[in-house]
């Protein structure tokens, strides 16, 4: 990853950062997310179901010592639901200190964005806030949709990160 990452803030949609960032894709759509929160790329496998658990976590893991949260991007999201199927992977991402896992349907690539490149995206009247949305960036006629997945994952109702005690 380049050392020279250059934080600015957009419009209450946090960081974006100029570097590399994962593609992946749910449903027909693509999206980008810092390639420096993502720790590795699994298939997917059963998580282990926790009662009392929102609907979009899906359960946890055993990573190698550390019990990792499964959380559903989809359901998360509110998108329609499908199937998981060959393509369907876990993205584990290291975000603010604690281990996590997001069920995608797909990975794509490795991009490099400036932050130049990315736009805002447009507001409409009445629409659900989506602060995790940084932008939109063209891409090679591609239409990437660039998350601060760490706003994501904290967001307020959508939380699973631990809480201090």
């Amino acid at each position: 990853m380049d050392a020279t990452l250059t934080h600015t803030l957009t419009q209450g949609a946090g960081p974006v950062l100029s570097g590399e960032y994962l593609t992946l894709r749910l449903g027909t759509e693509e999206y980008a997310i810092d390639i420096g929160q993502v720790q590795e790329i699994r298939s997917y496998e059963m998580p282990t179901k926790m009662v009392h658990s929102p609907s979009f976590v899906k359960g946890v893991i055993n990573l190698r010592g550390v019990i990792v949260p499964i959380v559903d991007l989809r359901l998360k999201l509110q998108l329609p639901t499908v199937a998981y199927n060959d393509a369907t992977v876990v993205v584990i991402l290291n975000i603010l200190g604690s281990t996590m896992g997001a069920v995608v349907d797909g990975v794509s690539d490795v991009v490099n964005l400036e932050r130049e490149s990315v736009k805002p995206a447009p507001q409409f009247d009445g629409a659900m806030e989506a602060p995790f949305i940084v932008g939109l960036v063209t891409l090679h006629e591609r239409m990437l949709i660039v998350m601060n997945i760490e706003t994501l994952m904290g967001h307020s109702g959508l939380a699973v990160l631990p809480k201090m005690v």
